[in-house]
């Protein structure tokens, strides 16, 4: 699923994830927000609220979700995450 998301905006709530964030299995884990990569750091992700946002190559990303009050928090908390660095 599109939507108007901004890459910079992915990108920035993903950088103070890893910079800010907690130790998590996968990466590391903020305010409900998991962000990690890949192996080869090509692809990374941002998951929370039953949400998996996928970003990768030539800034494309997408959105999994199974409802949209799941996609919306989702987005909600991203930023909040991103209104920390402003």
């Amino acid at each position: 699923m599109k939507n108007n998301l901004e890459s910079k905006h992915i990108l920035r709530v993903y950088e103070h994830i890893q910079q800010h964030g907690e130790p998590y299995e996968q990466g590391k884990h903020l305010e409900g927000i998991t962000a990690f990569s890949d192996i080869d750091g090509y692809t990374i992700y941002l998951q929370g609220n039953g949400v998996l946002l996928r970003f990768g190559f030539h800034n494309k990303y997408d959105l999994e979700y199974e409802h949209d009050k799941l996609k919306e928090e989702f987005l909600k908390k991203l930023d909040v995450i991103a209104k920390q660095f402003q």
